[in-house]
């Protein structure tokens, strides 16, 4: 079965553009010129990827990107935005809403769908069952899904691959361009600094104190090192 892909993107001939070549590569795709259906529709047909432009009527993407990354059943879903906002301030918002990838206009349909596969690889998931768990924290690769105290945690894709990638590596140093490549691959609008909004937001869903976190630590000069607790 083919992975359906939800296009919001409020111009008819770049949509059209768009949907050609998507299902020309073998995927399906649901246009959406205006974003008031979007969300619905997704709930009751969960899409593999959502690419979403940033200015559209009726509101915009990075609207639909905060709704999405808050749902508990969509939050896991990858996102890229496809926008002619190239400032890096708007890059920066993405990345602090959640989007996994970022291409602005004008775009090659050659660089589009290799970004859109890119993203789509990184999020597969295993094909037998991996479980970390620690204290109180499960971390299931194979769901996706993270626990916090018995607690089912709401994170994004990309969180939870960088998540699950420090966790399988404890006691190992990686700089922040290491992590990038591993976790983040050829996403060209993320930086080096990216690796901190999400350390931070990881910190946040699963320490006691994010402000001393006892178990993704960083390294001074170094990057981050994920430290198991020796009981586990």
């Amino acid at each position: 079965m083919s992975q359906t892909i939800f296009v919001l993107e409020d111009e008819t001939d770049i949509s059209r553009l768009i949907q050609h070549h998507l299902e020309a590569s073998g995927f399906s795709v649901r246009a959406f010129l205006t974003p008031f259906n979007l969300i619905p529709d997704a709930e009751r047909q969960p899409p593999a990827l959502f690419l979403l432009d940033i200015m559209v009527p009726g509101g915009d993407g990075l609207d639909v990107c905060r709704r999405l990354r808050a749902h508990p059943a969509l939050s896991a879903i990858p996102i890229i935005f496809l926008t002619a906002r190239a400032g890096e301030n708007d890059r920066v918002l993405g990345l602090e809403l959640g989007a996994d990838d970022y291409i602005t206009k004008p775009f090659s349909t050659r660089e589009l769908l290799a970004r859109v596969k890119a993203v789509l690889r990184r999020f597969e998931r295993p094909s037998t069952p991996s479980v970390i768990s620690f204290d109180d924290v499960v971390i299931d690769a194979n769901a996706m899904q993270l626990k916090v105290r018995g607690e089912l945690t709401t994170t994004t894709a990309t969180e939870f691959r960088l998540l699950d990638y420090l966790a399988r590596h404890p006691g190992r140093v990686f700089s922040r361009d290491h992590l990038l490549d591993a976790v983040w691959g050829d996403a060209r609008f993320v930086t080096p600094r990216s690796v901190d909004v999400y350390v931070r937001r990881i910190r946040e869903k699963i320490e006691r104190d994010a402000e001393d976190p006892r178990y993704l630590k960083t390294v001074r000069g170094a990057g981050y090192r994920f430290e198991m607790p020796k009981a586990s």
